[in-house]
């Protein structure tokens, strides 16, 4: 049998220089993505099938241990490891650019390949910040309404808007909630497509990352309220919607750093 070589992109090996960006990027981003989602939208499809899988997999687990309450935090909070899967839909988008042809082999072997390198780093932060998020939510179960049981959502949904107690952790849960989200956003939002096209260390990444977003605080803060809107839009019908929104979102990921990065030899 033919050994078939699948070929693998050189990577380059220092941070890139990033230059601001407007709404008029941003827009542009979300078009390509779009575009690139149609081109190849079986990938799409399977990656974005991870993790509706996974979320019904959540609402299943929650369900038969009796704690109907950790619903919404856990779906909220799932969607937040969604870059790890965008690898793959961040390798299409930068062939289907470059005019490199995009097969299974090359993708699938190009996402394999990140075991080896500092992208497995990035799974520790991120794996972190949903760990201070389940925490501060329990947290703040204890302290607005004790360590009342909810035999429902609808008894938990219940309570929630129709308490004082229920209102202040809403209230509370929210800006906490926002205030994590910005962190995991400006840390991930350029260090994640980085590490995937550079060999370069995951804290330089994430120090280019936080600067992009200084550089650029209402365009990319604007990104990233869009993409939490329609995440959540997303998980409304049973997780289903996250089959096309997150692909969509990670082709735009890509396409964004593209226009900020400035092109420069290995």
């Amino acid at each position: 049998m033919e050994n078939r070589q699948v070929a693998v992109p050189p990577t380059l090996s220092r941070v890139p220089r990033m230059r601001a960006v407007t709404f008029a990027d941003i827009t542009g981003s979300l078009k390509d993505g779009w575009a690139d989602f149609k081109a190849f939208p079986f990938y799409g499809l399977a990656f974005g099938g991870v993790y509706a899988a996974g979320g019904l997999l959540i609402l299943y687990i929650v369900t038969r241990i009796g704690a109907p309450w950790m619903i919404i935090p856990l779906a909220i909070g799932f969607p937040l490891i969604a870059p790890f899967v965008a690898v793959g839909l961040y390798e299409i988008s930068r062939r289907r650019a470059a005019g490199e042809p995009v097969t299974r082999e090359a993708v699938f072997a190009h996402v394999f390949r990140q075991r080896e390198r500092q992208l497995g780093w990035m799974a520790f932060v991120v794996l972190f910040i949903f760990w201070i998020w389940i925490y501060q939510v329990r947290l703040l179960l204890a302290l607005f309404l004790g360590f009342k049981s909810f035999s429902s959502f609808q008894a938990f949904a219940h309570i929630m808007t129709t308490t004082s107690e229920g209102w202040g952790f809403l209230i509370v849960g929210t800006i906490v909630g926002a205030a994590l989200a910005t962190a995991l956003f400006s840390v991930t939002v350029v260090a994640m497509p980085m590490l995937m096209e550079r060999d370069i260390d995951f804290v330089s990444a994430m120090i280019a990352s936080v600067q992009a977003v200084v550089k650029s605080p209402v365009s990319m803060l604007g990104f990233g309220a869009l993409i939490g809107a329609l995440t959540i839009v997303a998980l409304v019908p049973a997780f289903l919607g996250l089959i096309v929104v997150l692909p969509i979102l990670g082709h735009a990921t890509w396409r964004l750093y593209e226009r900020m990065s400035e092109t420069e030899a290995a």
